[in-house]
């Protein structure tokens, strides 16, 4: 999609940070190892990762698709910060901190999504 690569992609760089959700299930008990401390993970790494394939695939169609499975990723991880909240495995503030990370990352994904269908309906 272009001569830039997704690496130059704010929205990518911002989902990069997917670090920290590693960082803080670390402290989560060991029976959550398969369970919720690994869905946090899956879903981390999901986002990143379909915006860099998306941004490699022949057509903005394509990108479009790939935008939308990385929102639902992000959708995910939301529920499962949530839910690790609910649980007590997070604080208020790491819980607070993470979430607002995903409205971020949540609008910065939308509004590439409405450029990119701009560009679609476009002449």
């Amino acid at each position: 999609m272009g001569s830039f690569s997704y690496k130059d992609l704010k929205v990518w760089q911002n989902s990069m940070e997917a670090e920290h959700v590693y960082l803080l299930t670390q402290s989560f008990p060991r029976q959550e190892t398969y369970g919720l401390t690994n869905q946090l993970q899956k879903a981390a790494i999901s986002i990143p990762s379909n915006i860099a394939e998306g941004h490699t695939r022949d057509s903005t169609k394509e990108f479009l698709h790939f935008l939308s499975i990385a929102l639902g990723s992000l959708a995910e991880l939301k529920t499962q910060l949530l839910l690790a909240q609910k649980f007590k495995y997070l604080s208020m503030d790491n819980s607070k901190l993470l979430l607002l990370k995903t409205e971020e990352t949540a609008r910065m994904l939308r509004g590439l999504q409405k450029t990119l269908k701009a560009k679609l309906n476009s002449p």
